[in-house]
């Protein structure tokens, strides 16, 4: 069994190439952006292997260990063949693989809007700030809320977003105190999302309206359409 960044640091010779110029990829696939401000916007998803995080309700966690080793090229040329400009890079947790970086910036480069969705724990400095960057932070209720990078959150931009995924509401009061503490929502689109099967959407919005919260009431499109199911 591999090990929570799933062993990825042994194999960067594969290929002869520097790890800068190629990446560790569970699956390239075509769907609707499900979650952020794009949602429901036609996306092309690149999900990378290997994540250092064991959320409770991970819903991916194929993505730790399964993948294959391709060049930027290649991604590159996968993505191409949906005809489609919005691009996200998804997990897992990307930013453990040195080549993601400059494929971000490769594909800004060739005119795609590019999304990045982040665990929040790797440092997101460095990225093109063509990107926009959706910062996931782990609430208590996920068992990683000790590996927060908060730095991150300084390092936000207009441009960029913030997600929490709440289980009860000892989650969304950690999540509000946070919020409202590092003025968040002056800063970027704040997302709350409840955990399924153990928050229903009601209860967090009539929480949302009652604090009088200016953060959206966020869900998984993907999932009310296809439930879960893997590439779509």
């Amino acid at each position: 069994m591999e090990g929570r960044g799933s062993s990825l640091t042994p194999a960067l010779t594969v290929l002869g190439l520097p790890a800068v110029k190629r990446l560790r990829v569970n699956e390239i696939f075509y769907s609707l952006q499900g979650e952020s401000t794009q949602v429901g916007r036609p996306c092309v998803l690149v999900r990378l292997t290997g994540c250092q995080m064991r959320c409770r309700w991970c819903d991916s966690e194929y993505s730790f260990y399964e993948g294959e080793w391709k060049t930027l090229e290649e991604v590159e040329r996968a993505v191409s063949e949906f005809s489609c400009r919005l691009i996200e890079l998804t997990g897992g947790e990307p930013l453990l693989q040195p080549g993601a970086r400059p494929l971000m910036k490769r594909l800004c480069e060739a005119g795609y809007e590019v999304m990045l969705e982040t665990g929040g724990g790797v440092d997101i400095s460095g990225i093109d700030p063509r990107v926009r960057r959706i910062v996931d932070v782990k609430c208590p209720g996920s068992g990683e809320a000790a590996n927060n990078r908060f730095a991150n959150l300084d390092l936000l931009t207009p441009r960029d977003e913030v997600k929490f995924v709440l289980a009860d509401r000892a989650d969304y009061e950690w999540a509000q105190k946070l919020v409202r503490e590092r003025g968040l929502c002056e800063t970027c689109p704040v997302h709350f999302a409840p955990v399924e099967g153990e928050l229903d959407a009601q209860v967090l919005a009539d929480w949302i309206l009652t604090d009088h919260l200016d953060v959206r009431l966020a869900g998984q499109l993907h999932k009310r359409l296809w439930g879960d199911a893997r590439g779509v």
